[in-house]
Parts: C-alpha cells; structure tokens; sequence
C-alpha cells in the first residue's frame, strides 16, 4: 500500500463512521490478519496497514486533521502510525491493547493462594475430623463495594490521565514513531481515584479480616498432605475470584504405633523364653481394644505377623490397611542369680548335640523367671 490509500478504505468504513464502527471493523479485520493467526504471504503487511489506519482514525484531533488535510496533515505528509510501524508498540502490543482493554479496564485478576499448617492427633488422621480453621485473608470491603470511596460519594475521573488510566507518550528516532503507553501513576490504571475515603477500609478498598471455615478432614490422611478449599484465599481484583486456602497437614507421632503408608507398625516386646516357645499375648490396636495374638515357638527378632485390616483406612477408596506386629526379642542385660543359673544350664544343654529330655522344663522355668 502507499501512503496515500485512503485511511477509510484500509477498514473498509465510510467516512461518517462512528467510532464504535471503526472499532468493530478494526477488531474484524485485526483477527482475520495478525501474524499470529494468519500464517499467509502478505498478512503481516496487511495487518501493518490495518492497525496504522486504526491509530489515526480512533483518535478524534488525528482523524479531524486527516479529514481536513489528508495524509499531509499526519507527521509532514506521511500518516502516522504507517513510517516506522515496526516501532508502534509492535503487533501483540496493538492486538493485546484493543482485545484485552486498556490500563482503565483492566481485566478481572483472581486473588492469592494462602497456606496455613493444621496438626492432627495421630487418632484423628486415621479417622477423620472435622476441624474448625481461624487465620487471616483479604476480602472486599463490604461497606464501600470494594471501591475505597465512602458510601454515597463517587470517585473522580483522573486529572492526570483524563480517566484513561493510561499514560501514552510519542517519542521520535531514527527508526520512526514510538507510541509508549504506561498505567497512570496517579490512578494506577483505574481511570478514577478516590476523593472521599471509606473509613472501613481507608480507600483501599479491601482489607484485612478474620475468617473461620470448617474443614472436614478425610479419615487415613498422611503426614504432609495438603487439601484445597476453593475460594478461601484473598480477594480477587476488578471483581475476579478468590485465591484458594490450602491446609497443610502435619500428624503428631504416637507412642506405641507407627505409620507405613496405610499400615501400622507395632513393635512387640518378646523375652527369650516367649520367643522360644510362644506364647498367646494381647496386642493393642489403634480403636483402643486389644486382639489376641498367637507367637509360634521359635520366633526369631524382628518377624513379623500381620492382623488385616486393622491399619488405617484407604483416604481414596474402600478399605483398611493392616497392623503389622514385629517381634522385637529383649535379650535381659540384669539377672538374678536363679536367672543365671538357670540360662547357665540352658546354655549347657544347647550345646550338646542331643537336647536333653527336660530341656522344656528349662525353658519353661527361664519364661517364668523372666516374667
């Protein structure tokens, strides 16, 4: 194209066109042609074309002195926006500002994520609990709408951006014409500040405030994990969602069990004489009973005897792990004198090849000297 096609033909407009038609026929034509849609020979220098004739015919004093005096009223003769294009805030920054709006109608921003630390019993995480959580968050002050400006009152357009909420500064180079645009320092963006503060949330709109939520902590939960709540972070901006609240958990450790993902471990205590010839002991569980427990003769340190399904429950299905009891031998490092005359003479009799017709006797009197 040269510079003296006409800006109108270039959007395909009439001259009388309002500013919304320009709009809606830049918006058309900018998704059919720009670069990042439109792969084809000639579209990038189409879509230079189109965003130069939007640059001139959206802003009123450019499009009144291109009405008047043509494409010699723009820039010496040349109209602006089509020399040096490539310097004209580049395509992502023309197809981003019109599609996504400007500083002063800035998108919905969803708020933060908060994190907070939740310590359970051992009991309540294999079973469940229902927890009540107090911390802190941000929310949208309810007494001024989230608006920082007393109720009753209205905000102010800007002065310093004219209710843009942008900042645009021409500056020219060698290369062209640089349209930079910034947010407003003043109004940061919004097009419209506060005048008249609300005394809630001091013109902040927002502010900080105790929450409660009651969370329901799923039976067979695991040290280290994490459960969502959906919408119990801070606030959102320009009405966008809350953040989620997400609740760490930690589990305290029990004196008798531990956890091996969803079994328990139990470490029974054995003297020599029960692991050599069994015994029937009762085992604790982690609902509070006990279960009886069968120790065969010759049970070695460190063997281990499951009871299904007494471990802790499936947090994802159906189920229970298992309480596994791990015989723990206690070798005695005190004895009586009858202890040791007695171990003495089963140390005798192991020793010889044959076992001696009493040797359960000996057993049985070390057992009952152990205790």
């Amino acid at each position: 194209m040269t510079t003296q096609q006409d800006l109108y033909d270039v959007l395909g407009v009439s001259r009388e066109a309002s500013q919304e038609e320009i709009k809606r026929a830049f918006r058309r034509l900018a998704m059919e042609y720009h670069p990042d849609r439109n792969k084809s020979d000639g579209a990038e220098g189409r879509f230079k074309e189109i965003a130069g004739a939007y640059e001139v015919l959206s802003d009123p004093e450019k499009r009144g002195r291109y009405d008047r005096f043509g494409a010699a009223g723009l820039n010496g003769g040349q109209a602006q926006g089509f020399q040096g294009f490539e310097g004209f805030a580049g395509f992502g920054d023309i197809f981003d500002a019109f599609f996504r709006g400007t500083a002063a109608q800035r998108a919905a921003q969803r708020g933060s994520d908060l994190r907070i630390e939740l310590e359970l019993d051992f009991e309540q995480a294999v079973f469940g609990v229902e927890r009540e959580l107090a911390y802190e968050h941000v929310e949208d002050c309810a007494d001024c709408r989230a608006t920082g400006q007393r109720r009753g009152s209205e905000l102010s357009t800007c002065t310093e951006c004219d209710g843009r909420g942008e900042i645009r500064r021409v500056e020219r180079s060698i290369f062209g014409q640089f349209v930079n645009v910034a947010a407003c320092p003043r109004c940061r963006g919004e097009g419209r500040v506060v005048t008249d503060p609300c005394h809630t949330c001091r013109g902040r709109g927002q502010r900080r405030v105790e929450a409660r939520r009651s969370v329901r902590i799923p039976a067979g939960i695991d040290d280290g994990s994490q459960i969502r709540l959906s919408g119990g972070g801070n606030a959102g901006s320009h009405g966008g969602p809350a953040g989620n609240l997400y609740v760490q958990v930690s589990v305290r450790p029990h004196e008798r069990f531990e956890r091996a993902g969803d079994d328990l471990l139990y470490e029974l205590p054995l003297n020599v004489a029960q692991a050599a010839l069994g015994v029937t002991v009762e085992v604790p569980t982690i609902e509070g009973d006990e279960v009886e427990l069968e120790v065969k003769a010759g049970t070695q340190h460190g063997e281990l005897f499951p009871l299904r399904g007494r471990g802790v429950p499936h947090v994802r299905g159906s189920g229970r792990g298992d309480l596994i009891v791990r015989a723990h031998v206690v070798t005695p490092t005190r004895l009586s004198p009858e202890q040791r005359e007695l171990l003495g003479q089963l140390a005798e009799s192991l020793g010889t090849p044959a076992v001696p017709a009493d040797g359960g006797s000996i057993l049985s009197r070390i057992r009952d000297a152990l205790g």
